[in-house]
């Protein structure tokens, strides 16, 4: 297991795959590594579920940070292309928080939630003594709709198209040129562009937008590992090859110069509010359509093919895309905290 970071596949199938507590005939999809979310049939209906942890870093401004936060939570249900309905919240408050700044972050959570049909049904808020920011708690997201519905991690199939939103590294770039700006030795143009990146990080519209507008088959949201992780984990899962080309992949203003100013790999960076899809030929126009429709950048990258392998192969301009294993904002984001204190 790497020190920063999620859990890597070997550990997670040596140590949490076999041991998941009871095995009912309800679950439809369980625990996988690279899966955003696990699904139950109840009645005949699909219930799509996923829990992550709550962060609310205060630089980022109280209500920025909230949405922020809450948008990374309910879209590993979008993902599923089923819209989240259902919100259970858990804060362990550090003292530093008051109630003043709780306030408005709980108050910016319940109009996002609004507007998105969500309802908070559950949680539990308190404030210890040793929690410290931005990690303020977690939250398990729910939504309820048709099984048929559901767009499964491992839906690939050869001959789909692959298309991504937003583009690599907008999380990553966004956040560490907002939290440490006189960190980086860039123009100050530069630093705009890359810090406007956080206007990019929400993807919950887009992928409900992009599994009502066509058939897409497969979705995962760009977080951890960037895109060579998503592309990675996708075709792992549904045992195809994706080939990509490099230039077809966007890049947002300021993402290639902070990317190259941290040496820090823009495709294997954590990339939140960036969707990789795989999308059936004849629904790619409609996708792309109904995307470029609401403002978001969307680009055809690559196509899904059978691999003659055991499968789960990203090639990009004929080379071998390998999973990352260990993003590297991490680092990057501990080099210029030391370097702030200083």
């Amino acid at each position: 297991m790497s020190e920063l970071g999620k859990i890597d596949r070997q550990f997670f199938e040596e140590r949490i795959a076999p041991n998941l507590g009871a095995d009912r005939e309800d679950v439809v999809v369980g625990p996988s590594h690279g899966v955003d979310f696990g699904v139950l049939e109840i009645g005949g209906r699909a219930l799509v579920t996923a829990t992550d942890p709550v962060s609310i870093p205060p630089a980022l401004g109280l209500e920025r940070a909230a949405r922020f936060a809450l948008d990374l939570i309910l879209a590993d249900v979008a993902v599923s292309g089923i819209p989240p309905s259902h919100l259970s919240i858990c804060f362990t408050l550090p003292e530093a928080m008051d109630d003043g700044a709780f306030a408005t972050v709980w108050e910016t959570i319940h109009e996002e939630c609004a507007d998105l049909g969500v309802a908070v049904v559950t949680g539990h808020t308190a404030r210890y003594a040793d929690p410290s920011h931005p990690w303020v708690g977690a939250a398990t997201a729910m939504g309820v709709g048709d099984r048929d519905a559901v767009v499964r991690p491992d839906g690939a199939r050869p001959g789909d198209r692959l298309l991504l939103t937003t583009g690599p590294a907008v999380e990553s770039v966004g956040l560490l040129s907002t939290l440490f700006p006189e960190q980086l030795e860039l123009p100050d143009g530069v630093i705009a562009d890359a810090q406007e990146r956080l206007e990019d990080v929400y993807c919950v519209r887009d992928a409900l937008t992009a599994a009502a507008a066509g058939p897409v088959t497969a979705m995962h949201d760009v977080t951890e590992g960037g895109l060579a992780g998503a592309a990675n984990e996708m075709a792992a899962g549904a045992g195809v090859r994706f080939e990509i080309d490099r230039e077809a992949v966007p890049l947002r203003p300021g993402v290639a110069e902070v990317c190259e100013h941290l040496e820090m790999d823009p495709w294997a960076a954590t990339s939140c509010g960036s969707l990789l899809l795989a999308v059936d030929p004849d629904g790619v126009g409609a996708v792309r359509g109904a995307l470029e429709d609401r403002g978001t950048v969307v680009a055809e990258i690559g196509r899904v093919e059978a691999d003659p392998g055991e499968g789960g192969t990203v090639v990009v301009d004929g080379d071998i895309l390998e999973h990352p294993r260990v993003d590297p904002s991490w680092d990057a984001h501990a080099r210029l905290a030391e370097s702030a204190t200083r």
